[in-house]
């Protein structure tokens, strides 16, 4: 009983040796990283940066933390930040967000507050932290903007995972339900009221192809730059509009697509509609974009063509459309 009683000692004497070891290190490398950021010029402070939770444990909490990127623009503060891990598994973190948090934009500053923000994560082995997958939700999302603006979300999932098959590429999966869109956005793209103040939903499971991995280098440096999109299916349904895409695009170093999504619709006209009220198609063109449509779609409700990318250019169908964007 005294051997088994001192090596039951023994072994606590142990593990806490080694969560204090430990939790000295996430300490340690989270101060290094913030030290990181301010040596490649950002801003990052915080009041306070605490490792609590033994012994099974590391949750380290910060305070009044900003982060800034002087290359963006952007800024992002929150009053509390909190990395969760079990002390036998630190590669897999839970990162829980608070109720506020603002974002700081060029042209804006934007309020958010949500009832549920919470996100997993798991790296891979080794020091570069480099992500093997990772799950997000969100719940009761407001974003109020300085300007005057406003939208919501009911419920919002993101996850990611990394393709196995291709280097630096990650499967992603979004989903949103009830997503109401600002009210001038939706004035714009819906002048008469037909449809909902909000989405239904929005769905996109798609792989994206990096020219780097996606670790904690991706922050002190260059952002991994987009390859390649799958587009394996994504479907927006608001009211009576009711979207789908899949397709596939290469994407050079200046961020240019080129490749084809076949979009179908089932309101082709109520698609049209919003794109000449978002600006996509020119007032001027929209007829002959209406005549052209028609003959695609036999005189029905409902579309099928591809959106084709070719040399800066998209068109849809026999269509152009202008300048394709730049995805970076």
């Amino acid at each position: 009983m005294r051997k088994l009683l001192a090596i039951a000692l023994i072994a606590a004497g142990l593990w806490g040796g080694y969560w204090f070891v430990g939790s000295a290190a996430v300490e340690r490398g989270l101060v290094a990283w913030f030290g990181a950021l301010r040596a490649g010029g950002w801003t990052a402070s915080y009041d306070s940066l605490n490792t609590a939770g033994f012994p099974s444990r590391f949750d380290t909490t910060i305070t009044d933390l900003e982060l800034s990127d002087p290359g963006t623009g952007l800024t992002w503060r929150a009053p509390l930040f909190q990395i969760l891990a079990l002390s036998y598994r630190p590669n897999h973190i839970i990162a829980a967000l608070p109720p506020a948090q603002t974002v700081i934009l060029p042209f804006d500053t934007v309020e958010i507050a949500s009832d549920q923000m919470r996100g997993s994560v798991v790296f891979q082995a080794g020091t570069a932290l480099t992500l093997d997958h990772s799950a997000f939700v969100m719940t009761n999302v407001s974003l109020t903007g300085g300007t005057g603006w406003s939208m919501g979300l009911g419920e919002g999932r993101f996850a990611t995972r990394r393709a196995v098959a291709r280097a630096n590429s990650h499967d992603i999966g979004i989903e949103a339900m009830g997503l109401a869109p600002p009210v001038g956005l939706r004035r714009l793209l819906d002048p008469d009221g037909a449809l909902p103040e909000t989405l239904e939903s929005l769905k996109i499971d798609a792989t994206l192809g990096f020219d780097a991995p996606w670790d904690r280098f991706a922050l002190e440096g260059a952002r991994p730059r987009i390859t390649a999109l799958e587009l394996n299916k994504a479907q927006i349904t608001w009211g009576t509009l009711v979207l789908r895409a899949s397709g596939q695009l290469t994407v050079d170093d200046q961020g240019v697509p080129t490749g084809r999504i076949s979009v179908e619709t089932s309101n082709w006209r109520g698609m049209l509609g919003m794109a000449v009220a978002g600006g996509l198609v020119s007032a001027a063109v929209a007829p002959t974009v209406e005549r052209g449509l028609e003959i695609l779609a036999s005189g029905g409700p409902g579309l099928t063509a591809p959106l084709s990318f070719q040399n800066g250019f998209v068109s849809f169908g026999p269509l152009p459309l202008g300048a394709a964007p730049r995805l970076r």
